[in-house]
């Protein structure tokens, strides 16, 4: 299955020498979801498995969709400071998949829940430990050491890379530069990132995190207002019905959670279907926070877990349903229309992410610019 943009929960550099691979992203599976449950209600571990678990792994070990990384590596819990992850809960990585889950920004979590979730992660390992400070670095020297060491996997303000991006200014505004010395020092075990002491020289690593502290752009923090609940639903109620071809998931048969069945439809028909004023209803399955921040032009918010206007909408109508994973939250949503019934519908097969950066219409909030360009390598060829 594609994978998009990052889920940055992890910060680190990684390098061409690393030596175990991550874990090949698994396929969709909507059993983790919580749909219509009142996250207030809910501990932490049936929070985790609603809100986080679609893109980290039921085992939190991450690397199901879209480059989430682990959030139990004990590397990363020794250095991540609980105030690390409520903030990266709350707030989430604008412009990638991991929308901003706290009800500061729209999300569906009081602060509560957010706190339960984040004592659930901590104790699958260790409590952070205190962090060196930093010496003083040279960015234009860590330039140099980034780009030979860094880049390939980490991208930059521009193209993304398979790893972590570092230029994402809400994870740049959550780690503090002891966090990202400590990831480049120690790296993360069992995946690409390796360990840079003793490959790198102490001022080396000092410059690179003075490189990475650069990559920092104004935070997006405009919003449209929030959904209603009562947006209408139907795009060009007197159109015809979209003509397109769907396609089913590229994998071999039987492999678990594969659906071969047709369910993607592709950014190009759906594009082609509205300029056609083709009878259509677009689905945002994202937390509300993303719809906010922006969404495809007449697209109705119907987060993942929340569901309850799905019943409003009619049976002999085409629905396509996206996310920025870009399969598993829509997938949620097509799995649940199509359990009553509603033959008619699809996931956006690129998602959101790449929408937006091929300049189709959507609403977006004052300041926000498409996403960075994926690499140029397939997942999980990382030369």
């Amino acid at each position: 299955m594609r994978t998009a943009v990052a889920v940055l929960f992890l910060a680190a550099a990684c390098g061409k020498g690393s030596a175990t691979p991550e874990p090949a992203p698994q396929h969709r599976d909507a059993g983790t979801v919580v749909p219509d449950a009142d996250p207030n209600r809910l501990e932490g571990a049936a929070l985790y498995k609603t809100f986080c678990a679609q893109c980290h792994g039921d085992d939190a070990k991450g690397y199901k969709s879209d480059h989430a990384p682990s959030l139990i590596n004990p590397t990363f819990l020794a250095s991540a400071s609980d105030e690390y992850l409520r903030r990266s809960i709350v707030f989430g990585r604008p412009g990638t998949a991991m929308a901003g889950y706290g009800s500061e920004v729209g999300g569906p979590l009081r602060p509560e829940p957010v706190a339960r979730i984040v004592t659930w992660i901590r104790s699958h390992g260790e409590p952070a430990q205190p962090l060196a400070a930093v010496g003083g670095g040279d960015p234009t020297r860590g330039a140099s050491v980034y780009q030979k060491n860094c880049k390939v996997c980490h991208g930059d303000q521009g193209v993304r890379g398979e790893a972590v991006h570092l230029a994402n200014p809400q994870f740049l505004a959550a780690a503090t530069d002891s966090f990202v010395e400590y990831a480049i020092v120690h790296g993360r075990p069992g995946t690409r990132m390796e360990p840079w002491q003793g490959k790198l020289s102490a001022q080396d690593i000092d410059d690179v995190v003075a490189f990475v502290r650069t990559l920092a752009s104004p935070l997006q923090v405009g919003q449209l207002p929030p959904p209603t609940g009562k947006e209408p639903l139907v795009i060009n109620p007197g159109g015809k019905d979209p003509s397109w071809k769907l396609r089913g998931d590229p994998c071999p048969p039987g492999a678990p959670g594969c659906d071969p069945e047709p369910r993607f439809a592709s950014a190009d028909q759906v594009k082609q279907a509205l300029d056609e004023k083709r009878k259509v209803v677009i689905i945002d399955a994202r937390p509300p926070s993303d719809w906010m921040h922006v969404h495809i032009t007449g697209a109705a918010s119907i987060p993942y877990h929340d569901l309850k206007r799905l019943d409003e909408i009619p049976q002999d109508v085409w629905v396509v349903a996206y996310c920025a994973c870009p399969h598993h939250l829509s997938g949620v949503v097509v799995d649940e229309l199509r359990k009553r019934g509603h033959k008619k519908s699809a996931v956006l097969d690129e998602g959101i992410l790449e929408w937006h950066r091929r300049g189709y219409p959507v609403v977006a909030a004052p300041g926000v610019q498409p996403p960075p360009k994926e690499p140029a390598f397939a997942p999980g060829t990382i030369p």
